[in-house]
């Protein structure tokens, strides 16, 4: 029989639980569940302010209920206790709780001060309630209420709400920002969130508590001990405004501890003005980036860009693009974007006349499909629009593919920018900057060679009406062709992620402080200058690629080795050391010390590589850049017979 009792109880919860679990408790319920607390709170106050129960009392307690029940319905309405989810009970719903009782006792005390020491004749005291009783009366309906809506909250969320999986969360900063946080993470509808701690660099705040939970110094939290114990699956940063470099240090602490890294955005990209927790956003690779973004003093981009006619070449890549971006920040006349990549270059065109600001500078933007190396075409657009300022990224740039195809590296990145460059001086313009990269520092490779010789053969041109600069850098996180995306698929298709090699160093930064330098440097070049960019610390590939699987989630996937491809190296040069530079008045940008070469030597030097380029012989073509470039050591490829060395 118990049995038999049991599990009807059972079905009886699962069914309605099942029938009422996205179901929400109707206004006039909540409002008549108030009154009948409010009855009962009535009845308990009698029973504690009354001496014993005689006709007169009964009647004088009647009316004092219907006048009493009344002004606190009235009250009720008004304030909207009713109208706010009882499952959701909030400071908000509390305050209001606060709010319609405490109207009720105000009311009845002015009543009774008015009543006693103004004119006793004026209310009838048999209406009011006494100060002793209204206190007592609304004290325990405000107990109640809350109690009542607390109780409810329990029973939704142990019966009716559905099972979510619980996840402790320590969260970095005891501030506002956290407060909200906390807040938000309680309304998720994916996990149950625990907040087990607190991190806080104020020590004013430690060893307080913030909604119940322990406000705690970093190497409290941040070590294995008090991960394992307290079984810490995430650290959240709600600090939305923390210096960057603190902000890597403390992501690559937890990121050692194995937990999951993500932080609270800053406000002004809160949805209208809130926050939710699906706006807590996951630390990028980017974020991990061993030193400050560069900030730069635009005063001299200004005086460079405003009312210029501007060409940019390779406009729809990735560092084409994003120059584009900029100079609209500067009030050009005109920017003409040139590129042969059709579709990249609608997107761009879609994207600039769709967004704003861009959108603002439609009138001042023109699209051009064409190709570097067509000599007639490049003519056609100089005469046309008679551009005063060239940013040249135009180039092919992926290391294997050029070691593959040296023909058409050296027709675009060679004889394009030569195209590009005596344009320039024909046609008058005043300043040509150049796009190079790093790997045109000693050279192993064809795609590395060939900007060098771009580099060289531009350095030699400067004249006293066309200036002619050549910016150096090394990767763009983020880049077409970068390895950033390229781990990024490989995570979305369940790994591996591949590395070239486990000790492999590179130089990084962001596309857009890449960009930013580009201009800064183009602004301050005089002609035949080569500016190099202090690119910070270089970053192991291999940690990289472990640092992105932590961020993702995905603890199973693992990094494969597969070698180094044809001409790569194992080690960028550095770019910035004393004996190969001079400082500018920007920290971050040097001015390369590197050998000139005469006009004559140049132009003959090239019109025998033209000659060898017709030969579509790769040994050929690869043989003479080795003779314009003598720094030029392939690395791990077919040309190293052509070395006089021991490389293989």
């Amino acid at each position: 029989m118990k049995q038999h009792s049991t599990t009807f109880y059972n079905r009886l919860i699962y069914n309605l639980v099942k029938r009422y679990r996205h179901s929400t408790i109707p206004r006039w319920s909540v409002l008549l569940m108030d009154m009948v607390l409010f009855l009962i709170a009535f009845v308990i106050m009698e029973a504690f302010t009354q001496h014993g129960f005689t006709e007169v009392s009964l009647k004088r307690a009647s009316v004092e209920l219907i006048t009493s029940m009344v002004i606190t319905l009235l009250f009720f309405l008004s304030v909207g206790t009713h109208r706010s989810m009882v499952r959701h009970l909030g400071i908000k719903d509390v305050s209001n709780i606060l709010i319609a009782t405490a109207g009720p006792l105000a009311l009845f005390w002015i009543a009774n001060l008015i009543n006693n020491n103004i004119n006793p004749h004026i209310v009838q005291s048999r209406f009011l309630l006494s100060y002793r009783e209204s206190f007592m009366l609304y004290s325990m309906l405000a107990v109640l209420m809350i109690i009542m809506r607390l109780a409810m909250q329990k029973i939704y969320n142990d019966y009716f709400r559905k099972r979510r999986p619980e996840l402790n969360v320590v969260i970095y900063g005891a501030g506002a920002a956290g407060i909200i946080t906390v807040n938000a993470l309680k309304q998720d509808l994916h996990y149950e969130y625990k907040i087990v701690a607190f991190i806080d660099d104020d020590l004013s705040k430690v060893n307080q508590e913030l909604d119940g939970v322990p406000v705690m110094r970093a190497r409290a939290v941040l070590n294995p001990k008090f991960i394992e114990q307290r079984n810490v699956k995430q650290l959240i940063i709600a600090i939305p405004t923390v210096r960057q470099i603190h902000k890597q240090a403390i992501s690559n602490k937890a990121l050692e501890l194995g937990l999951m890294v993500k932080s609270v955005p800053h406000i002004r990209h809160w949805i209208n003005g809130s926050f939710s927790a699906n706006q807590i956003e996951n630390i990028k690779i980017e974020d991990l980036l061993e030193r400050e973004s560069i900030k730069l003093d635009n005063v001299n981009l200004v005086r460079e860009i405003a009312g210029k006619t501007i060409l940019v070449t390779g406009a729809a890549g990735s560092i084409g693009s994003e120059i584009c971006r900029q100079l609209f920040q500067y009030q050009p006349e005109r920017v003409i974007m040139l590129d042969q990549a059709e579709s990249p270059m609608y997107d761009l065109q879609f994207e600039l006349r769709n967004t704003k600001p861009y959108s603002n500078s439609v009138d001042r933007m023109e699209f051009v499909i064409a190709n570097v190396k067509d000599q007639q075409r490049m003519e056609e657009v100089f005469s046309h629009f008679h551009p005063q300022l060239v940013y040249h990224a135009a180039a092919y740039k992926h290391v294997p593919f050029m070691e593959e195809n040296p023909y058409e590296a050296v027709y675009v990145n060679v004889f394009g920018t030569r195209n590009i460059a005596d344009l320039a001086i024909k046609y008058g313009a005043e300043k040509f900057v150049m796009v190079s990269t790093d790997k045109a520092v000693n050279p192993t490779n064809v795609m590395g060679a060939t900007k060098r010789m771009a580099e060289i053969y531009i350095q030699s041109r400067s004249t006293e009406r066309t200036h002619f600069v050549t910016t150096r850098f090394g990767n763009v996180l983020g880049s077409n062709g970068s390895v950033i995306p390229l781990f990024k698929k490989q995570l979305a298709a369940g790994g591996p992620l591949t590395v070239t090699h486990r000790d492999i160093i590179r130089y990084f930064m962001t596309i857009p402080e890449a960009c930013n330098l580009v201009l800064e440097a183009g602004a301050m070049g005089q002609g035949g200058d080569i500016f190099v960019f202090d690119m910070g610390k270089p970053v192991k590939i291999y940690d990289m690629a472990r640092k992105m699987i932590q961020l993702s989630g995905q603890t199973n996937i693992e990094i494969k080795e597969i070698g180094l491809r044809p001409g790569e190296k194992l080690y960028e040069e550095l770019l910035a050391n004393k004996e190969a530079t001079i400082p500018t008045y920007h920290p971050k940008i040097m001015r390369a010390q590197v050998r000139t070469y005469s006009l004559d030597e140049i132009d003959r030097e090239y019109a025998d590589l033209w000659t060898k380029l017709e030969t579509l012989d790769p040994m050929s073509i690869v043989a003479k850049m080795k003779e314009i470039v003598p720094e030029f050591i392939s690395n791990n490829s077919v040309y190293c017979q052509l070395d006089h060395t021991d490389a293989q």
